[in-house]
């Protein structure tokens, strides 16, 4: 299948991811169910059968039931209790009630009611997978000794009462009082019994304990009194000794009680910000007409400037006499007497002014001395009656302990008090705060086990369980599927896929005579595209083709070098096919079998060759003696003839003879196809990697993991760079449709699948 984008060469290698992702992808997830619903199918299945297996082999169970409600009104130790300022946790009450149904107190009442120990039906419990389960996984009863005797009258009730618990069930109704009581049992009579013996053992059980409760908590009250009584006492007197002692006098003020000192300090504060604020507003005044004075402005203005009768009729003349001096110096010159005598009236004038304006001066800084001597006078009283209130504060820190210890013991004195008396008045009647509100009724259809429920659930489990195999099965999958694999983990173009060839592709040819200079198929594999020109097979490798074209446009022959990261993922087949293709359009064509030690090319079409590469590099013969020659699509081959092992393979590979060769066969062809080794196991591939113009990398579909190409990959970056794409070779094109994804190209196939014709 072709690549919808041309194939345009990377110029670098880089895996990148997409940035752009979606949160969650539906298409993604669509397709995982597509490929994995079999497996979830078959875990419903077996798990359905599991369900109803068990539906088949359950007992029927049927379940009484009867409610009891906790009346919290009657509660005369709770009332009290809430009364005394304790906060009482209904959700944990109402959870006590229900703990108290399973005691064993309880239990051992309805057995020895019912007689439950002589009841065969209650003794004998019926067989069941959970019960059975139970007995198996019971290690206690393998090493056991009944020593063949009769079991204790005291163990078989105990062991009775805790049967009636284990198929009891207390449950609380919403958020009210009521708590509904469930026994189950294979008889509905007996469990309708037990259901009522049950809530009434509740009953008088609550009843027997009433009284027990009420006249501990009476006796607890007067011991509690009688303590709280003396402490208040001493309390109160501890607090007026200590008064006595240190002098603490209090004065009243609005109700409430202060100390003298504290008293003396507020009013000082008080005057000492009231001072503060005054030697302020004074300094504030004194800077402003001591910066006029500096500054010499005639026009700056002073509230005391303003309202001094002096300096008003000083700064009328001055500014008269301005005008006048400005009227003769326009019409008469500056230099006229008059104008001159005007000028010195002017600065007498000012002189003046400023003489009124520094006696108003003195009177500020006169009245700036006196408020900071006040400021001054005030600190040091408060800071004297600080020294007398904070004495004063450390004893009275005692004092106030005191007085609180002695108002909480007459407090708690009072509270108790009330309640032991109003408790001695009311525990005379004791009554349970608990009634039977429904009484339980024979049940007419069994409770268990619950068909559409199990049937539910055996479904959902089934699912459950065959999606985290489905799950697990994706997440293991680390294979190339799609092209949109390779460009996400690679960074590299995507050319097209190779479909995995049937068994009948894969046989051997029709036997034929001909020269031995031709090529000798082991496979019909090795000509699918000269047999299926207009396969898809054929398709990618014509993408292949103008790949490379576009990427070499000017030049003459093209050395192109096919590669793969393992062995054994067809490489050779896509080389020889892809010769065979170029060779078939009239382009003059040699293939080169390049892997020196796996030749995979030369065992699929030049088995009978005697001489190949190695023959003509080592030993110097002419390589037309080692050249074979397809004789329909006259394809050059040559083979790479193993007749010892060359230790030395990629120095052999990348040395000058073989730049040589490639460069004298360049002169004859159009195209040279070299048969590269894997990546991965040699670094032959790498050797002969300056030597290509372009490369193609074949990765086999579902069974080469993407680390291993990022790894092989990414280690031979100068190959890469020069990789144009790579072709997805053996791919199941039934199972491929099951990961397309919508607007991609296997998502299209069907529709353009009609331009291929594979026979």
């Amino acid at each position: 299948m072709l690549s919808p984008e041309k194939a345009i060469p990377n110029s670098d290698y880089e895996p990148t991811g997409d940035t752009q992702e979606e949160f969650i992808d539906f298409e993604k997830l669509f397709s995982i169910a597509r490929r994995q619903w079999l497996v979830v199918a078959v875990s419903v299945f077996v798990f359905l059968l599991f369900g109803i297996a068990y539906l088949l082999t359950a007992v029927p169970q049927f379940t009484a039931t009867t409610s009891v409600l906790i009346d919290r009104g009657n509660s005369e130790i709770l009332n009290q209790l809430a009364n005394m300022g304790v906060q009482v946790d209904d959700d944990g009450a109402i959870l006590s009630e229900v703990e108290l149904f399973k005691s064993d107190t309880v239990g051992l009442a309805v057995v020895d009611k019912l007689n439950l120990l002589d009841n065969p039906v209650f003794m004998s419990a019926p067989p069941s997978l959970s019960r059975m389960i139970r007995s198996a996984v019971d290690f206690r009863r393998w090493f056991s000794d009944d020593g063949g005797g009769a079991v204790d009258q005291d163990l078989r009730r105990i062991k009775a009462a805790t049967n009636v618990a284990n198929n009891m069930d207390v449950e609380r109704t919403g958020k009210s009082y009521a708590l509904s009581i469930s026994y189950t049992s294979t008889s509905p009579e007996l469990a309708a019994n037990i259901a009522d013996s049950i809530a009434n053992a509740y009953l008088l059980d609550k009843l027997n304990s009433k009284y027990d409760a009420t006249r501990r908590a009476s006796d607890w009250l007067q011991k509690r009194i009688d303590e709280l009584r003396q402490k208040a006492l001493d309390s109160d007197l501890a607090v007026q000794k200590f008064r006595s002692e240190h002098g603490l006098v209090a004065v009243s003020t609005n109700g409430s009680s202060l100390l003298l000192s504290d008293q003396q300090l507020t009013e000082l504060n008080s005057a000492l910000i009231t001072a503060q604020s005054d030697t302020a507003k004074a300094q504030a005044r004194y800077d402003r007409v001591k910066a006029i004075i500096d500054s010499g402005k005639t026009d700056a203005i002073v509230t005391d400037v303003l309202d001094s009768s002096i300096s008003n009729d000083l700064r009328k003349k001055y500014l008269e006499a301005s005008k006048f001096e400005s009227e003769l110096e326009a019409r008469l010159g500056p230099d006229h007497i008059q104008a001159v005598r005007l000028r010195g009236e002017m600065a007498e004038y000012k002189r003046l002014m400023f003489e009124e304006l520094n006696r108003i001066a003195e009177s500020y800084q006169s009245e700036l001395e006196v408020a900071q001597t006040r400021e001054k006078s005030l600190a040091d009283s408060v800071a004297h009656a600080t020294g007398i209130s904070s004495a004063a504060n450390e004893t009275q820190v005692q004092l106030r302990e005191l007085e609180r210890n002695a108002d909480t013991y007459k407090n708690l004195y009072q509270t108790f008090l009330t309640r032991f008396q109003e408790a001695t008045q009311q525990q005379s009647f004791p009554i349970t705060e608990s009634r039977i509100i429904t009484k339980a009724q024979i049940p007419t259809r069994p409770s268990s086990p619950k068909k559409p429920l199990i049937i539910a659930l055996a479904i959902f489990a089934g699912a459950a369980f065959g999606g985290g195999i489905g799950a697990y099965r994706e997440f293991r999958d680390r294979f190339f599927r799609t092209g949109e694999q390779v460009r996400d983990e690679l960074g590299m173009e995507y050319i097209g896929h190779v479909p995995l060839m049937s068994e009948t592709e894969l046989a051997p040819p029709p036997a034929t005579s001909g020269s031995p200079r031709d090529l000798s198929d082991v496979s019909l594999a090795t000509r699918y595209v000269v047999n299926h020109p207009l396969s898809a097979f054929a398709e990618t490798l014509r993408s292949a083709k103008l790949a490379v074209d576009m990427a070499n446009p000017g030049k003459r022959c093209k050395i192109i070098g096919i590669i793969s990261s393992l062995p054994g993922e067809g490489k050779s087949t896509v080389s020889i096919n892809f010769a065979q293709l170029l060779a078939m359009q009239g382009s003059r064509t040699l293939l080169v079998d390049g892997d020196l030690r796996n030749p995979g090319a030369t065992r699929a079409i030049g088995r009978h060759a005697e001489n190949g590469i190695i023959e003509t590099l080592l030993d110097k013969k002419p390589i037309r003696d080692s050249v074979l020659v397809d004789s329909k699509t006259k394809l050059a081959f040559v083979a790479a003839v193993v007749k010892r092992r060359i230790p030395h393979s990629s120095d052999l590979l990348s040395s000058p003879l073989m730049a040589n060769l490639l460069e004298e066969m360049s002169g004859f062809f159009d195209y040279i196809v070299i048969d590269l080794p894997p990546l991965g196991p040699v670094v032959d591939a790498k050797a002969v990697g300056p030597m290509l113009d372009a490369s193609l990398a074949v990765i086999e579909w579902g069974h080469t993991s993407r680390r291993v190409v990022r790894s092989t990959f990414g280690s031979h970056p100068e190959l890469i760079q020069k990789c144009l794409g790579v072709i997805l070779n053996k791919v199941d094109t039934a199972k491929l449709k099951l990961y397309h994804s919508y607007g991609s190209g296997e998502y299209y196939y069907s529709r353009y699948s009609a331009y291929y014709h594979e026979a």
